[in-house]
């Protein structure tokens, strides 16, 4: 069975869904990989189920990279929330200019992804 909530989507939408898709595995595997560890008392298996858990996040933030790049809302609102100071709840507040807000879809239809070209 698709996991595709459409049918006949472009290929622009199913690599979006993969990386989505991808990223959201990632970040499972994290929380399995931190209750491990949270959970053990043997210092050899809590060094290896960490280990493990910090390269799923590796690859989590490869697939987050992955959105920014390709697409403007993703990169618009990761540069406005991520790094910052202060917090996180007030960022949006304090940046209501429309200056500084994030980025709309793009105004094609598409999903804004940036590289990918009609064959």
């Amino acid at each position: 069975m698709s996991e595709y909530h459409e049918d006949n989507l472009p290929e622009e939408a199913k690599e979006y869904h993969r990386i989505i898709k991808s990223v959201i595995e990632e970040l499972e595997a994290v929380d399995w990989y931190n209750q491990r560890a949270a959970a053990t008392s043997d210092p050899t298996v809590k060094a290896i189920v960490e280990h493990n858990r910090d390269e799923e996040i590796e690859h989590a933030c490869m697939g987050l990279e992955w959105l920014r790049r390709n697409n403007g809302v993703w990169d618009a609102n990761m540069k406005e929330f991520l790094f910052t100071q202060g917090e996180i709840t007030e960022i949006e507040e304090g940046n209501a200019s429309e200056e500084s807000s994030p980025v709309s879809g793009a105004s094609d239809g598409s999903l804004g992804i940036k590289g990918k070209k009609k064959k």
